[in-house]
Parts: C-alpha cells; sequence; structure tokens
C-alpha cells in the first residue's frame, strides 16, 4: 500500500470517528412551552431530547425578562430523554427566559442552550 492512500485512509477514519462524536451529543428535539409561544402560566415545563441524558447533570434554570430567578425543581424521566420543571410558584404574565444545561449520557458531553417564552 502506497504512504498516500494510507495517509487516505487515515484521514477517512478520523472524519468518521469525529463525526461519530459529533452526533452523540444531545439536542433539544421539542420543548413546551415551546421556543418564542406566548402561553397560559404552565404548570411544568419540559424539554425533550434525542438521547438519553445525565440526570446530575442536566437541568435549567428560569428567570424573568428582568433577571429575577424563579425557582424550579427539575427531574429527568425514567427514559432520561426528557428534563420537566415545575416552578415553584405561579407564573406571572410578562417574558420568560430558560437556560439549560444537558449531558449526554453516552458521551458526557454538556450542551447549553437558551429559550424564552411569554406568559399571558
Amino acid at each position: 500500500m502506497t504512504l498516500r492512500k494510507s495517509l487516505s485512509i487515515a484521514a477517512a477514519a478520523a472524519a468518521l470517528l469525529v463525526a461519530g462524536q459529533a452526533a452523540a451529543h444531545a439536542k433539544l428535539v421539542t420543548s413546551t412551552p415551546a421556543a418564542n409561544a406566548t402561553v397560559a402560566a404552565p404548570k411544568t415545563i419540559t424539554l425533550t431530547f434525542n438521547e438519553p441524558l445525565v440526570p446530575a447533570f442536566s437541568g435549567f434554570d428560569l428567570s424573568m425578562g428582568h433577571g429575577m430567578k424563579m425557582p424550579v425543581k427539575t427531574t429527568v424521566s425514567t427514559d432520561r430523554k426528557t428534563l420537566s420543571g415545575a416552578p415553584q410558584g405561579a407564573l406571572t404574565p410578562g417574558a420568560y427566559t430558560l437556560h439549560w444545561h444537558a449531558a449526554a449520557a453516552d458521551d458526557g458531553h454538556r450542551m447549553d442552550g437558551v429559550l424564552t417564552f411569554t406568559v399571558k
């Protein structure tokens, strides 16, 4: 085998390895309320991901438009793909920002994201 062919094979193998690792990150699939939605005050907020999460390293914070944090107790479903949170008080009308973090169970990589919604 030539050096050039060996290098080509090695480069292709490395590209497949990197692509496989990149695909392993937990990605947000759906949320309730949906991003940018205007809704009645939710009693529960849910985020569903494309793969199982590590519960100890996954959660979210909720804050009102002016930055005041709202206490939320979060749990992960038994299939470990859905992160749910129940605000510890009634959400008043206004804009809310949700900052989430999720660690994928298969590789431990942490992903972060933000979504907003409005309570009418």
